[in-house]
């Protein structure tokens, strides 16, 4: 259930209704907005009378969340959610920001030399895998803690924060030590011990949707961390397994619209993942642009064809310069500033 305040409503009269709410044994959680305070009401709400909470003269309105998803729901948090890393604002309206970098870091030359690369182009922030989930166990697994190191030196010298994926609680403390965003896989999405760990922080956390996940329950992985104490979560949408077998993925274009009705969070897409294929890379990126995504992630690696994971949905640094000048005079069509 949520309360909405009326207008300069003082904070003296907004401390008594969250009194009254919790001598009913409710909790409560509070959002202030531009315009008004939120209360979101946590428990069994089911005994309470709305009309009831209506007699408060500084109630606005009452409304009943059927959502399971409470924290990340639009309706307790109306404002959109903006994740600031350094000097970028992921979320803000009018922005579009862009996450770019090889599938998993291979050697110092390669990530510095990418990561120097995107930014020419445009880029905001530097991805690069340190651990990778394979599929099989003989496959390339990535540097581990030698790839964060090799990562935080391509950051040094270019300045760009750095998103990589986390695989294990135990090194939650590791990355939050040393990583900008923590990329919670699509075979992690619901690895509820790691959310958990994950929601104790206020690390930026980069949420994918799972191979085979609902929106539903995407969201609902996101409150996991949220409802841990952490409000910095961007949904990641990379395509869903569906019965098609051309594309490695199909790309769920309608989710973004739909969990920007849904929730608060902002939402960035994957297109190298989504479809396995460099050349889709780039029309795909224009319609995540067109139906209102806050950003892109996407794989550049410098010499894709000997890429140790994933080469052959890279993105050369040529390619990837290309995409950006191309955004960039959409994103000037469409009032996004990339």
């Amino acid at each position: 259930m949520v309360v909405i305040m009326k207008p300069k409503t003082s904070e003296k009269d907004v401390q008594k209704m969250i009194s009254y709410v919790k001598d009913m044994g409710l909790d409560v959680m509070i959002n202030k907005g531009v315009d008004c305070t939120v209360l979101g009401l946590l428990g069994d709400t089911s005994r309470i009378d709305p009309d009831t909470l209506m007699l408060n003269v500084h109630v606005d309105r009452v409304m009943r969340i059927a959502e399971p998803f409470k924290k990340a729901s639009r309706k307790f948090h109306p404002d959109d959610t903006v994740v600031k890393v350094g000097n970028v604002e992921i979320g803000k309206e009018g922005n579009f920001t862009v996450i770019a970098g090889p599938c998993s870091v291979e050697s110092e030359a390669q990530i510095i030399e990418v990561a120097e690369d995107v930014k020419k182009s445009g880029a905001k922030l530097l991805r690069g895998g340190a651990y990778k989930p394979r599929t099989s166990p003989y496959s390339f697994q990535g540097l581990e803690l030698e790839g964060i190191a090799l990562l935080k030196e391509a950051k040094e010298k270019t300045g760009l924060p750095i998103v990589t994926e986390i695989m294990s609680p135990n090194l939650v403390e590791t990355f939050v030590d040393n990583v900008d965003i923590i990329q919670v896989g699509a075979r992690n999405m619901q690895n509820f011990d790691l959310l958990k760990e994950l929601g104790k922080t206020t690390k930026p956390i980069l949420l994918k949707r799972g191979l085979s996940s609902t929106i539903e329950e995407w969201l609902m992985s996101a409150e996991y961390i949220l409802a841990g104490g952490n409000p910095n979560v961007i949904l990641c949408e990379r395509g869903i397994r569906t019965f098609e077998t051309y594309t490695r993925n199909t790309l769920d274009l309608s989710a973004i619209p739909a969990v920007k009705r849904l929730s608060h969070l902002p939402v960035v897409v994957d297109p190298s993942h989504s479809a396995g294929m460099s050349w889709m890379v780039e029309p795909l990126s224009m319609a995540a642009m067109a139906v209102g995504a806050d950003g892109l992630i996407i794989e550049v690696h410098n010499c894709p064809e000997k890429a140790l994971c994933d080469g052959a949905q890279s993105l050369n640094p040529k390619q990837f310069d290309s995409l950006m000048k191309k955004m960039k005079g959409i994103g000037a069509n469409i009032e996004k500033k990339i």
